[in-house]
């Protein structure tokens, strides 16, 4: 079925981009992308998200990690949980607040985070191996702005319950 994919609007199209992101989604949490080899599927995507977050920030309070990943304080603190006990993330005392708990990324939690980022950039690779530079770049842009739309709607108070027109 060929379409024209430039067409803004169109029915047709926006059916098909309806069913391919719900197939994306549904392949994606099926293989959770979790990589290649020993490492795939060895860790979940909240894990994944929160050693990310706090490896690109940098030490934070439960209710700022919650803020910059825009879910409640309540859900970052039940998944923190297991990554503490495990020893994946450290709870410290606030640098100039000693009564404030601080997460900080462990440095055993930055090793485990760099052989499941390595495993899926292998993945990735795999996936995209016939690729040219371009269409990887066009569609981590693409993927990027519809992440981005889709994190603004949630941000819209009512907007899941605004019918489609």
């Amino acid at each position: 079925m060929s379409m024209d994919m430039t067409t803004v609007g169109d029915p047709g199209l926006l059916d098909t981009l309806q069913h391919e992101v719900a197939v994306f989604a549904r392949r994606a949490e099926q293989t959770r992308l979790g990589g290649v080899g020993q490492v795939r599927n060895s860790m979940d995507r909240a894990a994944y998200l929160l050693l990310n977050r706090l490896d690109n920030e940098g030490p934070m309070g439960v209710k700022a990690l919650a803020a910059s990943m825009g879910i409640d304080s309540s859900t970052v603190t039940r998944q923190v949980a297991p990554l503490v006990d495990t020893g994946l993330v450290k709870r410290t005392s606030h640098p100039e607040d000693g009564r404030a708990v601080v997460l900080q990324l462990s440095p055993r939690g930055l090793s485990r985070l760099e052989e499941v980022r390595s495993s899926r950039r292998q993945l990735m690779a795999e996936l995209t191996n016939d690729w040219t530079p371009e269409e990887r770049t066009d569609f981590c842009t693409l993927l990027t702005r519809f992440n981005a739309a889709l994190s603004a709607r949630q941000r819209i108070p009512g907007a899941e319950a605004q019918p489609a027109s």
